[in-house]
């Protein structure tokens, strides 16, 4: 399953800024990070059970957007976005 995940932290509190950490280190270890908060992940596995432990569920916000199976293989970028591989091997 092709997914497009991103988030939006918030960082006024020093709890929120742990979060913050929290979820951009979980997230790297699930996909690719493509912006500061944007990430393409081809495995869901814990991922989200995992997130909804570490968010503020009253301050934050994660959306994930399901993409067709070859959905990483049509990217378009403008400036200097790479298109990411994500078919070959992953290590964690």
């Amino acid at each position: 399953m092709d997914l497009l995940l991103t988030y939006d932290v918030d960082t006024t509190s020093p709890a929120g800024q742990r979060h913050l950490r929290r979820v951009a280190k979980l997230c790297e270890g699930h996909g690719l990070r493509v912006q500061k908060s944007v990430f393409e992940i081809i495995a869901v596995l814990t991922l989200l059970h995992d997130l909804d432990q570490i968010i503020d569920s009253d301050a934050d916000s994660i959306r994930l957007y399901r993409l067709p199976a070859d959905g990483f293989d049509h990217v378009q970028t403008l400036g200097i976005a790479q298109v990411q591989p994500h078919r070959g091997d992953l290590v964690l």
